[in-house]
Formats: C-alpha cells, structure tokens, sequence
C-alpha cells in the first residue's frame, strides 16, 4: 500500500510500562507532523480513508489506536487509568515515533485531549484543530449581545443520544453489532444531511476487522475524569488554534464551538455546513479545506 513514493508505515509505541499502542503514518516523512486524535471508544482507523489520504497530500500524517481500542493494548480493567493518561499518550506517541512537533487535530474526547496537550505541552504543538468538543474552561461564554452565559448552562447533549447510550449492549452476533453502530451513527450525525447508511456500515466493518473483534469496552466512559480544567493555560495560549462548527452537532451543540473559539487565546472559528458528531461524505470535502487551510497556512506563514 502506497501513497506516492511513500509507503503506510505501521508501528507500535510503548507509552507506559506494558501499554503499547499501534500508530500508523503516511505522507512524506520529511513533510510537517499531523497527528489525527480520534474520540471515546474510537479506533484511529475511524478516521475516514478518504481525509487521511488528502491531509497526507501535505503531511506526515499519523493516526493511532487509544489504550483500549483497536490493537493497542487493553490494559484499565486490571490497570486503570486517569483521561488525562490519554493525552500524555499524545506526546508519548511522537516521542516513539521521533516527532519533535505536530499538528494535532482532535475529535470529541480528542478534541480534549489536545486541548490538554496544548495547555501542558505547547512546545509539542505546531497549530490545533479542534472539532465536536467542548472547552476546558471555566470562563463563561458571551453572547453576541454581551449578556454571559455560565459554562453549566450551556446546552446538554440531545436526549435522543442519551437514550441511545443508555441502551446495554448486547451481543447478538456480527451483523446485529453493525446495525447498533449505523443507527448510533445516525443519531450522531444531526439530520441536516441525507445520511449515508452503507458509508457507515463499511466503517464499521474495517474498524471490526482491524480489531479483531466487535467487542464494545467501556474503559474510557469509566476513567477517572477529573483535573482536566485549564482555564488560565487555554487562555494565555499562543499556539494556532482552528475550532471547527458544526451547526448539526447533537453532543457538544452550539454555541459550544464559539465558546470555545472564546477561551482559547487566539483561536479562529470556521463552520461546515451541515455537520453533525460524524465525519460522513459530504463534510470530508470542507473539513479537509478547513484542515490544510489551518495548518498548511500557519506552515507557510
């Protein structure tokens, strides 16, 4: 498998004592560093092929598996783990992989986890691109009007994804499993696009086969969440940072993206039109623009 002259490089990381984690890179070694920072529960290869294989057009670009997710290691049941080990992972991953600094790019816990390292590590941080999360800040935010809006007072997420999470999972066979995924996918994605069933089916499927199982864990939902706030560090930050809106977002709504655009220091705003919490077909194409323009932009500046 090949992308120009360079070839899809798999490697597993040791990011703490007997956890390794698998990356994968491609792109042209010598390009910038653009590490893909994916969600709860999610795989790296949720990353859709498609947008890996145009940022990789201008970027070295890697993507791995979270501890607990697709064949890293499975290690919280018997050595449990703080949230905030997720993102010393993120610096642990180019540590292994050689990489001095990177532009990270961080969906729903991802978008966390690089808000984490952009507070905690900035020195590891070319440009932050932020989408589907929300802000860990305790600033409030401010209306167009001027009137303020106190962080628990911001929008929740839908009721109909809390319903669906609170569903137990069940195991009744492979293609059962593929059918709880889609209708989660559905919900995900917000109902402004047509939703395309078959693009998330197939999603699915990789992700399965490249874990070997269908299995669900839980480890990330059950982790220890707290000291994750960095109110004072997000505001004083000087790095590049691009939030991502999403006006079908049915996680982290509007108007936490403009709120977050509010608390990091210096932080630009862009919407895809029609986005939701899934990254289906009809958003790769903005995304990707969004994505480049961002971080290719800061490069040539």
């Amino acid at each position: 498998m090949r992308h120009g002259d360079e070839r899809v490089r798999e490697q597993y990381v040791e990011v703490a004592p007997g956890v390794r984690l698998w990356t994968e890179r491609r792109g042209p070694v010598g390009a910038p560093a653009l590490l893909l920072v994916m969600g709860a529960q999610a795989s790296g290869v949720g990353w859709p092929e498609p947008l890996v294989e145009v940022l990789a057009e201008h970027h070295h670009v890697i993507r791995y598996d979270h501890r607990d997710t697709g064949r890293s290691s499975h290690p919280f049941d018997e050595n449990p783990y703080r949230v905030t080990d997720l993102a010393q992972d993120i610096v642990a991953v180019l540590d292994g992989l050689g990489v001095d600094r990177a532009h990270l790019v961080g969906l729903s816990l991802g978008g966390m986890l690089t808000q984490l390292v952009l507070a905690d590590h900035p020195e590891r941080v070319l440009s932050a691109t932020l989408l589907g999360t929300c802000a860990l800040s305790e600033t409030s935010y401010v209306r167009p009007d001027g009137t303020s809006v106190p962080v628990a007072e911001l929008p929740g997420i839908a009721p109909e994804v809390l319903e669906l999470w609170a569903r137990p999972v069940e195991d009744r066979g492979l293609e059962a499993e593929l059918d709880r995924r889609v209708e989660h996918w559905r919900v995900l994605a917000g109902g402004r696009l047509p939703f395309d069933a078959a693009h998330f089916r197939e999603l699915e499927r990789r992700i399965i086969e490249h874990a070997g199982t269908y299995a669900v864990s839980t480890a990330h939902g059950r982790a220890d969440d707290s000291g994750m706030l960095r109110t004072a560090e997000l505001a004083r930050n000087e790095v590049p940072a691009l939030v991502v809106s999403a006006p079908a977002e049915p996680v982290f709504p509007p108007p936490h993206p403009q709120h977050l655009a509010q608390v990091i220091a210096g932080a630009r705003l862009v919407e895809v039109p029609g986005m939701g919490h899934a990254l289906p077909p009809a958003v790769l194409g903005p995304l990707a623009e969004a994505i480049l323009g961002h971080a290719v932009g800061r490069r040539a500046a």
